[in-house]
């Protein structure tokens, strides 16, 4: 949701208090004055679905740098699967654990990775406050010892909640589907 103006395609003036509601409260005020909500709703919606796709390529991002925090932090009230795992590593230690544990990081600093998370389908549930998004990735790499290959493509289930305002991962399953050279990235075999 962009801006009254823009939903409804005429301008419109509103008090700043009103532009800053939130997105139950606009769209109910939009109910009682005849606004067309369908579309408002769609708007709305949009914007959600913008802030869950930013939360996966934020994942990707972190993942890249290394940043094993940055990937705990997204997960602070979630937690990922992936094949092989007896459980799920649930919070913020046990998700920077996991990748501590499992990748490894070169003397730049990074993964030397560059993963491409896809086709992100999000659906969202407004009224629970809850969304689920499907996707697919690939990870390409390329070291001193490993010319620029893909490396793992998959795909990743997600699931999420709306908290404070925004969104937040509430679990991850990563499925693996395609298997290339990971003798650079992983520190153990699949």
């Amino acid at each position: 949701f962009k801006s009254w103006e823009s939903l409804l395609g005429i301008p419109v003036k509103l008090p700043p208090q009103l532009e800053e509601l939130s997105p139950n409260k606009m769209t109910e005020l939009a109910e009682q004055c005849g606004v067309p909500t369908k579309a408002l709703k769609d708007a709305l919606k949009g914007d959600d679905a913008d802030a869950i796709r930013n939360l996966l390529y934020r994942y990707a991002e972190c993942i890249d740098a290394a940043d094993f925090d940055g990937v705990a932090a997204l997960f602070e009230h979630g937690a990922v699967a992936a094949p092989g795992m007896k459980e799920p590593a649930r919070g913020v230690a046990a998700v920077a654990h996991l990748y501590r544990s499992s990748s490894r990081v070169h003397e730049d600093g990074t993964l030397r990775t560059h993963h491409l998370v896809l086709n992100p389908i999000v659906e969202i549930d407004a009224a629970a406050g809850t969304a689920t998004s499907r996707s697919r990735y690939v990870a390409l790499q390329a070291t001193p010892k490993l010319p620029l290959q893909p490396i793992i493509a998959g795909r990743y289930r997600d699931r999420f909640e709306r908290a404070g305002g925004g969104w937040r991962f509430t679990f991850r399953e990563i499925q693996i589907d395609l298997v290339g050279n990971l003798s650079e990235h992983l520190r153990f075999d699949l």
